[in-house]
């Protein structure tokens, strides 16, 4: 049970580091103020009713475009420690002392150890249990 607890939590550990550092973009289009597409890695399709821009300068008629995009950027973690040079001596020792006994948690022993080996039963002089009978009549 405890080992599989351990591969549990190591796998879980494992997801919070990668979902951490991950970055993603979500781009959002909206048209007359509702959402109509939403694109995550990719951009936004649109909904076909942007404006173009008029192909002649002289034209003085402008309208206000109906359509928006949005982007919403998630960043990730980039300051990861990778180097151990920059380590304090005092986390060393930690690393150190926790690897130690990370690993020496799942040692087993090689023998059962009996503290009751040099131990020597004593002698019986008399038989204590015929002298405690009781015997109901």
């Amino acid at each position: 049970m405890k080992q599989i607890f351990h591969k549990i939590m190591s796998l879980v550990m494992a997801f919070v580091v990668l979902f951490s550092t991950l970055s993603f973009t979500v781009n959002m289009h909206y048209c007359g103020g509702n959402l109509v597409e939403t694109a995550i890695f990719q951009k936004a399709k649109g909904c076909g009713m942007e404006m173009d821009k008029p192909s002649t300068e002289g034209c003085a008629i402008t309208k206000k475009n109906c359509c928006d995009d949005e982007q919403l950027v998630v960043e990730g973690q980039d300051k990861l420690q990778l180097q151990l040079d920059k380590i304090t001596f005092e986390q060393q020792v930690f690393i150190a002392s926790f690897v130690h006994t990370y690993i020496n948690l799942f040692e087993g022993l090689d023998n059962n150890v009996s503290s009751y080996e040099e131990y020597k039963p004593p002698l019986v002089v008399r038989q204590i249990f015929k002298i405690d009978e009781t015997y109901l009549i």
